[in-house]
């Protein structure tokens, strides 16, 4: 299986910007954690060549969505895959900081354009993996866009607001926020729909920016601002996939050059601590690359994975963990959902 996720990832990254990408991972039966990686509907790679996914390219075109599904009455999991969230923020006023600070803690790449050296030195403070100190329109010359690109407009001034909506609507993007209240940013739209920017564009931008929620300080600006991604982002259903991490580890042998045990969240109900599709990587000696949410219900899995990892017998298996119920309480597993997480052993 080694040499396979190589293989897998490798053919993740050639991939990287394409729309629709899937990765269906057999969950039981003869065929279990056999993989294939979908692209646009067709098998692009397979873990077994003309192996299960390919006697079955036509249920394979069907899988639409994100978690287990089904093929002949065997449960297969889709891991829907989108790129690594951006999020690029114009401007780095006040009101700009505890959105970078909160954006950097879901773990986005957040990229900030500021033209005014001492404000860009607050976004870089603030914990930004990108500051651009330019003029807006130079900046976003360098921004490509993607549909996982959220893009937030928080400028000092309507002129500049203008200057970035422009552009922006111009690229590809999973969403567009803007700062400034309705006849400020009306009087923008308008403008640009004059300029002959795409009006349907103009009508889905967010304005006011951010969900209704009375904020009223930076923070709680920042934290509705964040909120109204997150609902936007969480509409498309994708799955938690291959973080850069996971990847590298599968690709380089990185950190531990040994046999290992990948652990994917392949259901969860309630309140469990993590979405679909979130991997972690086990060793032996309970060394880990990545979380599927910490505590009691994480060392669980742990504990089976060093065992798979250290035996010769048991290559993949499925963890039910119940975080419901007297038992869960004693042990403090505070969430209160469900998880099933598959395991599959990767040798080195």
């Amino acid at each position: 299986m080694g040499s396979m996720m190589t293989e897998l990832i490798e053919a993740i990254q050639e991939s990287e910007g394409r729309a629709d990408r899937k990765v269906l991972t057999m969950l039981e039966g003869d065929s279990i954690s056999e993989k294939a990686l979908v692209i646009d509907g067709k098998i692009a790679w397979e873990s077994r060549k003309n192996g299960y996914f390919h006697k079955h390219a036509e249920e394979v075109k069907n899988i639409t969505e994100s978690g287990v599904t089904s093929i002949e009455n065997e449960r297969v999991f889709c891991d829907t895959l989108g790129q690594e969230k951006q999020i690029v923020i114009c401007g780095a006023g006040h009101v700009s900081i505890p959105v970078i600070k909160i954006a950097v803690m879901m773990d986005c790449e957040v990229i900030v354009l500021e033209d005014r050296p001492m404000y860009a030195d607050h976004a870089r403070q603030a914990g930004a993996s990108q500051v651009i100190c330019a003029p807006f329109e130079e900046a976003l010359d360098k921004i490509p866009g993607s549909t996982d690109t959220y893009f937030v407009i928080l400028t000092r001034g309507h002129r500049y607001d203008q200057i970035c909506l422009e552009k922006i609507a111009a690229k590809e993007h999973a969403y567009i926020g803007m700062i400034g209240s309705r006849r400020r940013t009306a009087l923008v739209k308008q403008c640009l729909v004059e300029k002959g920017v795409d009006k349907k564009v103009l009508d889905a931008v967010y304005t006011p920016i951010g969900l209704d929620i009375g904020a009223q300080t930076p923070a709680e600006i920042g934290v509705a601002i964040i909120g109204e991604i997150i609902e936007v982002k969480n509409r498309k259903k994708r799955t938690y996939g291959y973080s850069k991490e996971i990847m590298r580890a599968l690709i380089t042998q990185e950190p531990y050059l040994e046999r290992k045990v990948m652990a994917t969240i392949v259901t969860r109900h309630g309140s469990a601590p993590q979405g679909l599709g979130t991997k972690m990587l086990i060793y032996r000696d309970g060394r880990c690359v990545g979380t599927i949410g910490g505590g009691c219900m994480e060392a669980r899995v742990i504990q089976i994975a060093r065992l798979m990892a250290a035996g010769e017998n048991e290559q993949a298996r499925i963890c039910h963990v119940d975080m419901t119920g007297n038992e869960a309480e004693e042990e403090g597993m505070v969430c209160g959902g469900e998880v099933d997480v598959f395991l599959e052993v990767i040798e080195a």
